[in-house]
């Protein structure tokens, strides 16, 4: 009996394997869509943009002398620190003096016997005057007093003078600081001996505070932007040109300076004009030699539209783009770009006021993709960028808040 329906038990299990194979199978999750790319964009506006200049710079000296000896001897004693401060007038070397004393010594006696001689002929020849008034002595005898006294007067005169030489020489013995500044390194010690003219400088001082720097810039440079500002493009800066110092390791000079002069002529073999700087330097941070880069506002542009640099790439090409968006898509756009500045570009054409560009996430999106833009600011200085605070959202955070 159980051998006889197996077949049957068979047949059943056949029938409801095709039941459930017919049977329609619970639907599946439909696929998610894409989901739209999160984007950050700042909307263009025009707003005045100073135009600014890096330049190559170097640190000079406002003021810088070479200490030379004005006479000859034998170096007795350094009187200043190497490296330190020196106020004008401050002694730096004495040399001996020993000759240069007896000189004046004896330029002072000359300059004595020359006034002790000199009242007797004076008198000798208003003496004769008179006799010549009365006819007692020739005319001959009364010139020949005459001019013995004016050679008198003469020779009092030339040892006044070799007096002040004497002087001159006997106070130089003493060498003195010419200008206000820090000091060099000593090229000679005490015991060595100095010379009128010698090409070595005993040392050298430096005036530090102020301190300059001293910038080129190419002639065609300042062509193009004469030619801008005559065309009414940008604005010339006024006298006062403030000038931004950025030091080798990439940081700000604290203290802001001002331009001095520009070259009033070009350098024929090189096509580069100069320009100089002054900056205050209380902290003796700047020193001569060093070499910088000077940030320059040359002119101002009026309603210029400032795109930011971190929103412009480069396609195939070599062209300047930038993904602008427009009702939730992207395109890209092709940029006519002119000067650069801090943390933009000014744009010369592809992009109208209020044009919405991406500043974050385009790494993501393609031409023609639809994203979810949210709007942010960049500060011009430091690029960071912050979300734009609505009133709805300002008010929402404030009931957070409460």
């Amino acid at each position: 009996m159980y051998h006889r329906n197996r077949p049957r038990t068979a047949a059943v299990l056949l029938m409801l394997s095709a039941l459930a194979a017919c049977k329609p199978l619970p639907e599946e999750t439909a696929a998610p869509q894409d989901e739209e790319a999160a984007v950050s964009v700042v909307t263009l506006k025009k707003t005045s943009v100073p135009l600014t200049v890096d330049m190559a710079g170097r640190v000079v000296a406002s003021l810088e002398a070479e200490v030379r000896p004005q006479i000859n001897g034998i170096v007795m004693q350094q009187l200043f620190q190497e490296g330190g401060e020196v106020r004008a007038g401050d002694p730096l070397y004495r040399i001996d003096d020993a000759s240069y004393r007896a000189d004046y010594d004896s330029a002072q006696a000359s300059l004595q016997k020359a006034q002790a001689a000199l009242p007797a002929i004076r008198a000798k020849a208003q003496r004769h005057q008179t006799l010549l008034r009365q006819n007692i002595i020739s005319r001959q005898d009364a010139e020949e007093s005459r001019d013995a006294l004016e050679q008198a007067k003469a020779s009092v005169a030339v040892a006044r003078a070799a007096l002040e030489t004497a002087r001159i020489n006997l106070d130089r013995t003493l060498i003195v600081a010419p200008i206000a500044g820090r000091s060099g390194k000593s090229a000679l010690t005490p015991g060595a001996l100095v010379t009128v003219g010698q090409a070595t400088a005993l040392t050298t001082l430096h005036q530090l505070d102020p301190i300059n720097v001293d910038m080129s810039q190419s002639s065609a440079h300042l062509l193009a932007l004469r030619q801008a500002i005559a065309a009414g493009r940008f604005n010339a800066s006024n006298d006062a040109i403030d000038v931004t110092l950025i030091l080798e390791d990439g940081s700000r000079y604290p203290l802001p300076g001002r331009l001095k002069f520009r070259e009033s002529s070009v350098d024929k073999t090189t096509g580069m004009y100069t320009l100089r700087a002054s900056f205050p330097n209380p902290d003796r941070l700047l020193m001569p030699g060093m070499y910088v880069r000077a940030r320059v506002v040359e002119a101002t542009a009026p309603g210029a539209l400032l795109i930011p640099q971190r929103a412009v790439s480069r396609n195939a090409r070599g062209e300047a783009t930038a993904m602008r968006v427009t009702e939730g898509k992207v395109k890209v756009q092709a940029l006519q770009l002119g000067s650069a500045t801090d943390n933009g570009w000014l744009v010369e054409s592809g992009l109208n006021e209020g044009d919405k560009v991406i500043v974050e996430g385009s790494q993501s999106v393609s031409d023609g993709a639809a994203v979810n833009a949210s709007e942010v600011t960049l500060d011009p200085h430091s690029g960071e960028l912050h979300p734009v605070v609505t009133s709805a959202s300002a008010a929402l955070q404030a009931q957070g808040g409460a």
